[in-house]
């Protein structure tokens, strides 16, 4: 089937603006991995328990996801901060392997606990803005999208000064880099491996704050955005910031496109195959190193 350009254009720009907030929750996942070297399979569930809380500081609290963002952020940073310092790294006692497990307990754990709390029912929120749209020519864009968008690439270019631009930064890649060599010269490594999940944790929640005004969550919701998440970290290249913005987008173009062809509910095929070719082609990613 044929569309004409303006429909075309018009599905890019919206595939840009979700491929922000995805490169988002890949932004937290890509730095753990960064820093930590290990999959980090509790993202999902931490992202779930993000939405969740956006949730209920609108429902119980009145508070507008975005106005959300700053106190959520700091929250989840603590609650990174904490599970990092006293659960993970403590039950794994330093061993790669013990990590995933335990990260993919927590995930288990997460899911069960929220499943418990609120059911499997799906929920929403109803802001004014939700379905407000600017008129640009021909195209019609999503105002909540296209804040997402904007919000993103703000969070993503804080996120590279930081680590560019800080001595927390500097910490972190010096971790990142040779954590042996690092704690020889009295950088407290658990405290930045700490500090580097509290972060990824704080990414999610502000992703959170931004999915919630245009779409929905129930216990299980994070494992769909994981999966995106995972595709977005391996194209871009393992540990890459600029390579989890640039995937982000690139695969949010591709599930747009994707889905105007076959349907929405195919949407995602694209991506998928994506992901299969990066790995036959280019293992290493757009912006990664090979070992």
């Amino acid at each position: 089937m044929m569309y004409s350009l303006p429909i075309l254009l018009e599905a890019t720009v919206n595939g840009l603006l979700t491929g922000a907030i995805y490169a988002l929750v890949a932004l937290g996942l890509t730095l753990v991995y960064g820093v930590l070297h290990i999959i980090n399979f509790a993202h999902g569930a931490f992202l779930t328990l993000a939405m969740f809380a956006v949730w209920i500081a609108f429902s119980v609290f009145g508070l507008d996801p975005y106005l959300a963002i700053p106190v959520l952020a700091l929250l989840f940073f603590a609650v990174g901060y904490g599970t990092q310092r006293y659960v993970i790294g403590p039950a794994s006692h330093g061993d790669d392997g013990n990590i995933l497990l335990v990260t993919l307990g927590l995930s288990i754990v997460l899911e069960n606990v929220l499943l418990a709390l609120f059911r499997a029912d799906t929920r929403t929120i109803a802001t004014d803005y939700a379905f407000d749209v600017f008129e640009v020519g021909p195209m019609l864009i999503s105002r909540a999208r296209l804040y997402g968008f904007l919000a993103a690439m703000v969070v993503a270019v804080l996120l590279w000064l930081l680590l560019a631009r800080t001595d927390t930064g500097k910490a972190i890649r010096a971790v990142a880099k040779e954590k042996l060599g690092a704690s020889l010269v009295g950088i407290n490594v658990k405290h930045i491996f700490a500090v580097t999940f509290g972060i990824g944790c704080a990414t999610l929640a502000i992703a959170a704050c931004l999915l919630m005004p245009i779409f929905y969550v129930n216990p299980r919701v994070g494992q769909a955005f994981v999966l995106v998440a995972f595709t977005i970290v391996v194209l871009g290249g393992m540990g890459s910031i600029p390579g989890a913005v640039i995937g982000g987008l690139f695969i949010g173009v591709v599930e747009s496109l994707t889905g105007l062809f076959l349907g929405d509910s195919l949407g995602q095929i694209g991506i998928f195959l994506i992901f299969i070719l990066v790995l036959l082609l280019r293992p290493s990613g757009l912006f990664g190193a090979r070992a």
